[in-house]
């Protein structure tokens, strides 16, 4: 009998996780020069980290022989003047993926349920999936959250709902009204997880901290993946009330951020003009990004992130034909979307090799 056999069905029957094509993995597959291909397929930040970042990092680097701080003081204490929380509240994560798999974990065991939304993160079924618990998900309204829908699928036995606000990969974006009454119908004995990955990306600043107090039930999860551009440290943070926190840190790795995570997070926070100009980028590739579209007549969903859902028809088709002309995108038939790629909005310059590819691969399928 195979060992995998002793592993309990719940795993076993788990889908893992397909991240984006990495750069040399398709120089490799298509004889590409690496310089050529362009990837918008995972989110990142087209300028990279911030240089106060870079600099706190190198001022480590002779003493990556020691542990990090396991409570992250510095990083907690920057985290708590910013939101003007207390440090039990905040809990780190090794990105805000950790802190998902945190809650589920706290939350969560066979017999329990969480509710998300149809094409919300795929890990949040993951991470249901992983303790055993059962996952419902809630139909979705124009590609975005139902709150309606999800406030009924809530059964006898659930113990989290995951919302992504803006969402990914469909980009909708919930208003504060909504949300408030949403919250204030949600049973108190349920944990809010309230995904703010892509919340500097906002117009105006998400008014979820003001909730923090009224809802001892609400975990916000956010990152220095997106904006910040240190996707590739992993650090994200959750802030919530100090019962849920002290659960959280039950099973939270004891060095789950490394020490160069902590000093480069907490000097890009301190660094708010090169996150303005961050923004300021994206919104202008998002605007470059739908002038594109409505010129080739194709359908997208209106983002409030640093990504932006089109419907393209025969989505992996195209998705192939922009491949070997060294454009990474990121299919998303895994969601139910078929005919949907997601583009990560990049430079001036890699929106349009990308939209010049799109145009020929389109061309290539008619």
């Amino acid at each position: 009998m195979s060992l995998s056999a002793f592993s309990p069905s719940c795993i076993r029957s788990i889908a893992p996780y397909q991240p984006g094509k990495p750069i040399a993995e398709l120089a490799r597959e298509m004889g590409l020069p690496v310089e050529d291909i362009v990837k918008l397929a995972s989110n990142e930040n087209p300028l990279g980290a911030s240089p106060r970042a870079l600099a706190a990092m190198e001022n480590l680097f002779m003493e990556i022989a020691r542990y990090p701080d396991g409570n992250g003081f510095q990083l907690k204490t920057a985290l708590a003047k910013k939101y003007a929380v207390d440090l039990d509240q905040i809990v780190l994560g090794n990105g805000s993926n950790d802190i998902l798999e945190l809650a589920a974990r706290a939350f969560l065991s066979p017999g329990s349920s969480a509710v998300y939304s149809e094409y919300a993160f795929a890990v949040y079924p993951l991470a249901t999936q992983a303790t055993g618990a059962r996952g419902i998900v809630a139909p979705a309204r124009n590609y975005g959250h139902d709150l309606d829908a999800m406030l009924a699928a809530i059964a006898d036995d659930t113990r989290i709902l995951f919302i992504a606000n803006p969402n990914n990969p469909t980009g909708t974006f919930l208003e504060a009204a909504e949300l408030s009454r949403f919250l204030a119908q949600v049973p108190e004995s349920i944990l809010v997880v309230l995904d703010e990955a892509y919340t500097e990306f906002l117009p105006t600043a998400s008014e979820s901290l003001g909730w923090l107090k009224q809802h001892p039930n609400l975990l916000i999860a956010r990152t220095f993946s997106k904006a910040y551009g240190l996707a590739g440290l992993r650090v994200g943070f959750a802030l919530c009330h100090p019962e849920v926190a002290g659960l959280l840190n039950r099973v939270r790795q004891p060095f789950n951020v490394s020490s160069l995570a902590q000093a480069a997070a907490v000097a890009a926070m301190e660094d708010e003009a090169f996150l303005e100009e961050c923004v300021q980028i994206n919104r202008a590739g998002m605007q470059q990004m739908i002038a594109g579209f409505e010129r080739l007549g194709l359908e997208y969903i209106p983002s409030y992130g640093n990504f932006v859902a089109v419907r393209v028809g025969d989505a992996a088709a195209i998705n192939l034909s922009l491949l070997k002309r060294g454009v990474i995108v990121r299919p998303i038939s895994n969601y139910g979307m078929h005919e949907h790629l997601r583009v990560s909005i990049g430079l001036e310059a890699e929106n349009s090799q990308f939209l010049q590819a799109l145009e020929s691969a389109l061309g290539e399928t008619k």
